[in-house]
């Protein structure tokens, strides 16, 4: 049976050594990554793909170079500037997760028109970590809880996995099938923790700027070749497929 990461996560690692390699500027290297996601969102349909969540812009990402940060976020601005007729023309709905408070007020704004504009689309679910953390999502969701729990104002016995999952920043992420990192490493630095629970990881060593449609293909044949088991047996996995995978909206 093949078997399809509807869901697939990537995390983008590798624009600054692209850069560097090439004796160009930093932004240099993010610019032509963002180029790259542009090419594996077109792509992403063609392989089954109805969810694609791409990492940006990480919580720890505020610790590098005044330069590099801002930069970045311009490219953000940019992105969704001129990006939003072909992602509203190619039927894609665009989300953004993250702490989007530690922005300025126009991104924020763009991020909101954005999100909007493309609301109605049906197809590609593409969503964009920016300034996000799993460690810092679940804290926060579970401290929510508990506070809910002191005030009375929700049973503690209703709080179970599902619970917790409607008050993270993913809730409406289905299970993440297929995570993706390029560049060589082989971590997943504080990504989506929660979703990531029987996610098969696969690791590339091509930087992102340098990674294409076919370099998506290859990732999902490998996915096709593997076994997953869910904690349980080989016989299980049809059920197992048909629920991690839904297809929420």
């Amino acid at each position: 049976m093949v078997k399809t990461p509807h869901h697939t996560a990537i995390i983008m690692d590798g624009n600054r050594r692209w850069a560097k390699g090439r004796g160009l500027d930093i932004i240099r290297g993010h610019n032509q990554g963002a180029e790259s996601l542009k090419d594996v969102c077109r792509a992403a349909p063609q392989g089954q793909i109805r969810w694609l969540t791409a990492f940006a812009f990480s919580a720890q990402n505020w610790s590098r170079p005044e330069p590099e940060v801002s930069g970045l976020l311009k490219l953000m601005r940019l992105f969704l500037m001129r990006e939003i007729e072909e992602l509203i023309h190619n039927n894609i709905r665009l989300r953004v997760i993250g702490n989007r408070g530690n922005f300025s007020t126009d991104l924020q704004q763009l991020i909101s028109k954005s999100e909007t504009l493309t609301a109605e689309n049906t197809g590609l679910n593409l969503t964009i970590a920016l300034d996000f953390g799993g460690q810092q999502d679940i804290t926060q969701a579970t401290r929510q809880i508990a506070e809910e729990v002191a005030a009375g104002v929700i049973d503690p016995k209703l709080v179970n996995n599902d619970f917790l999952k409607s008050r993270l920043q993913t809730a409406v992420l289905p299970p993440v099938d297929l995570l993706i990192r390029t560049g060589g490493e082989k971590r997943i630095s504080n990504f989506l923790l929660w979703d990531l629970s029987y996610a098969e990881l696969y690791f590339s060593d091509t930087y992102w700027p340098d990674f294409k449609a076919s370099d998506l293909e290859v990732a999902i044949t490998e996915f096709n070749n593997r076994e997953r088991r869910f904690g349980g047996n080989y016989a299980d996995n049809d059920k197992n497929l048909s629920s991690a995978s839904s297809d929420t909206t």
